[in-house]
């Protein structure tokens, strides 16, 4: 299943669920990252419909499990508030559940890692690393604007949440953008554009990665080819060898018996 998953309130994963997902190396992810109201929840509707990704939204999942009416939900309600990152533990628990009940193996994780040790945490629990990590960048006072112009009543877009949003994007998740930078894995977008441009330089983008992943595919199968035309020729081999002792052993029995 592609597009983007519903977020619902989250049940407990049994260890051995959340064990297959981190063993799984066909798992794809690529983290996209930007201040709020920065447009890259649009822009990664857009990718899920055009390259077959699953979006999963960290605050959507998050606000699910506010809405849930659980005790989590409503320590998360309260950090959310304040303008502060929920712990690793609860986003990543809600991630690997969305991951599990996807159906896919290639995902758009929105809004996270928000720091260092969001980062890391997943990376350790997960044992994925992204493919690359999308920027879409944006000055404060423009995402200022959207953010009230977009009226979604959501309670954490009343402006002193915003600022405290804001805030904590600077202080946390640049961090994490200019550690991905420095691996080479950062892909910076000019997100001030409209977004049907932005889109156009986000599909240069998945088209490049589109492009090596079925050139990593072709050359798979190619390995697999060789490998089966060795295989088939020691077959041969083995089989020419045993005929050639067969009728070794035949004339030295004959020549036996003559003696």
């Amino acid at each position: 299943m592609n597009g983007t998953v519903n977020a619902s309130a989250p049940s407990k994963m049994s260890e051995v669920a959340v064990e297959r997902l981190s063993n799984d190396k066909a798992v794809k992810v690529i983290f996209v990252l930007g201040g709020p109201g920065s447009g890259k929840g649009t822009q990664c509707a857009k990718i899920a419909k055009h390259f077959g990704f699953t979006h999963l939204s960290a605050g959507d999942l998050l606000r699910a499990e506010i809405n849930s009416g659980s005790k989590n939900g409503t320590l998360i309600e309260s950090m959310i508030n304040e303008g502060k990152i929920v712990p690793s533990e609860f986003t990543i628990k809600l991630l690997q559940r969305a991951m599990l009940e996807s159906g896919n193996d290639k995902f758009l994780i929105d809004g996270f890692p928000r720091n260092e040790e969001n980062r890391a945490a997943f990376e350790n629990l997960e044992k994925i690393e992204p493919e690359f990590v999308l920027f879409f960048d944006c000055p404060v006072e423009e995402m200022e604007t959207r953010i009230l112009n977009r009226n979604q009543g959501r309670g954490d877009d009343k402006m002193e949440t915003i600022r405290k949003r804001f805030k904590v994007f600077i202080e946390s998740t640049l961090p994490v953008i200019e550690f991905y930078n420095l691996k080479g894995k950062l892909y910076k977008i000019d997100a001030c554009k409209p977004a049907d441009e932005v889109f156009e330089d986000v599909k240069a983008i998945f088209s490049r990665f589109r492009a090596k992943e079925d050139s990593s595919q072709q050359t798979n199968i190619s390995t697999v080819k060789r490998f089966e035309l060795v295989m088939c020729l020691m077959k041969r081999l083995f089989r020419e060898i045993k005929r050639m002792w067969s009728c070794f052993f035949c004339k030295a029995s004959a020549g036996l018996e003559n003696y």
